[in-house]
């Protein structure tokens, strides 16, 4: 997926991934990727809000695909909904090199304390 991670809190994560290598055959963005951007984007907030010794197990996730990316690069934000102790909702808002929406996705993660081992 080539996934970079531009920024990582609590508050806010931030990623890019490039267009190419993730297209279905049309050329066009797959959407599956855009959902492993946003899963990958709130999971990584997600944990960080549950923090030390606890982990974050994805509950669920939609996305709604409003235009297509061709070329270049997607960048995630992942902004919290709702940040309680058992439970981390966050929203993430998908855009073009244009700042053009492209994909809005909803992840849902449950908290939990992190297995003897991890």
């Amino acid at each position: 997926m080539d996934i970079e991670l531009l920024q990582a809190s609590a508050e806010r994560v931030v990623g890019r991934m490039p267009v190419l290598g993730n297209t279905q055959p049309y050329g066009l963005l797959h959407g599956g990727a855009s959902v492993v951007l946003a899963e990958t984007l709130g999971s990584i907030g997600s944990a960080l809000h549950a923090g030390e010794g606890r982990i974050a197990v994805g509950l669920d996730i939609n996305a709604t695909h409003h235009r297509a990316a061709r070329s270049g690069h997607v960048v995630g934000v992942a902004t919290p909904l709702s940040l309680g102790r058992s439970v981390a909702a966050w929203e993430v808002v998908i855009t073009d090199d244009e700042h053009r929406r492209v994909c809005t996705s909803r992840i849902t993660c449950m908290l939990r304390d992190a297995p003897p081992g991890a």
